[in-house]
């Protein structure tokens, strides 16, 4: 059964050149109904979506293999966060996973098991990884600065750095970049987004100095740091429960 720790084998839509999935160029017909929908449809939730954040992410059962990640935001309330997460800001992006983000608070509430599978993020905005392309610095200081006290839970659902044309396996959990040994991203992963965006890590990373850190980062948070230890997730055949419970 699939895992998402393993490649899948040899098929048609795995090891595609540029990760391209297979099939026909749009047509006209399928155009035309979607130009239609468009103007009569609302799309709310979608709608939703009011920021683009650009970041990074380290496969939480290997943390050789990082992305570079495109965060679109939408914010439920004011403490719970809901991003749709792609593999570039183009339009033939990839819609790879989704990541739920919540402050301390609201992490603390959490059960313990739940706790492993979530990240922290001071690390990550602190360096200056975390960065909204086009938007000033100090229009966006309170929401970095409420982010920094934040976790998240990332689940990926096509690894298209391997080179899957589609969706394959099972979801994999990724983790935020870290200040120590493998949890640092590449610096050639940094290098080219700064150059696409013309900005400055270093530079983001300076000003952020005097950001207002977390007291503490809950220890089942990153729980690899603290332990070594990484999570996967298996398909397994299992019996259906073929009746519902009684009322």
């Amino acid at each position: 059964m699939a895992s998402s720790d393993e490649k899948p084998g040899p098929t048609p839509v795995a090891g595609g050149e540029g990760g391209t999935p297979p099939g026909r160029p749009m047509s006209v017909a399928t155009k035309l109904v979607e130009k239609g929908a468009s103007m009569l449809q609302t799309l709310k939730p979608v709608r939703q979506m009011k920021q683009h954040a650009c970041s990074f992410a380290l496969y939480g059962h290997d943390l050789g293999r990082q992305i570079e990640t495109h965060h679109y935001v939408s914010r439920v309330n004011q403490d719970f966060l809901q991003c749709a997460v792609y593999d570039s800001d183009q339009p033939s992006a990839h819609l790879i996973g989704v990541e739920y983000v919540v402050p301390h608070r609201i992490f603390e509430t959490l059960p313990s098991e739940e706790q492993k599978l979530w990240h922290s993020h001071a690390y990550e905005i602190k360096s200056g990884l975390w960065v909204s392309p086009g938007v000033p610095e100090m229009l966006e200081k309170p929401e970095l600065e409420w982010m920094t006290k934040s976790y998240g839970k990332f689940w990926c659902t096509w690894q298209v750095d391997r080179g899957d044309r589609l969706p394959m396996g099972a979801p994999a959990l990724m983790m935020s970049p870290q200040g120590v040994g493998s949890g640092s991203v590449r610096p050639d992963l940094v290098k080219s987004r700064d150059e696409r965006y013309k900005i400055s890590t270093e530079e983001l990373k300076e000003s952020r100095l005097e950001m207002e850190e977390p007291e503490w980062i809950h220890p089942n948070a990153d729980y690899w740091k603290q332990h070594g230890k990484g999570f996967k997730v298996d398909v397994v055949e299992t019996d259906m429960k073929r009746r519902a419970p009684f009322p």
